[in-house]
């Protein structure tokens, strides 16, 4: 899945940039108050984005 398209399924879902990192951004969902990295790659692998979503409490695809 394209890093754009996944940003934007978080944002859509609530979710926040809590800070940027060397090669990661972190994150956050205020909801569940969890927070997860987000490589900077510009393809994330769909087995990391379920990883992701289930890290911040998001009920994914």
């Amino acid at each position: 899945m394209r890093r754009r398209a996944f940003l934007r399924e978080l944002k859509r879902a609530g979710c926040y940039l809590k800070r940027h990192g060397s090669r990661h951004d972190l994150y956050i969902n205020p909801q569940s108050r969890r927070v997860a990295p987000v490589p900077r790659h510009g393809e994330v692998r769909d087995s990391l984005c379920r990883l992701i979503r289930k890290q911040l409490g998001i009920d994914g695809n």
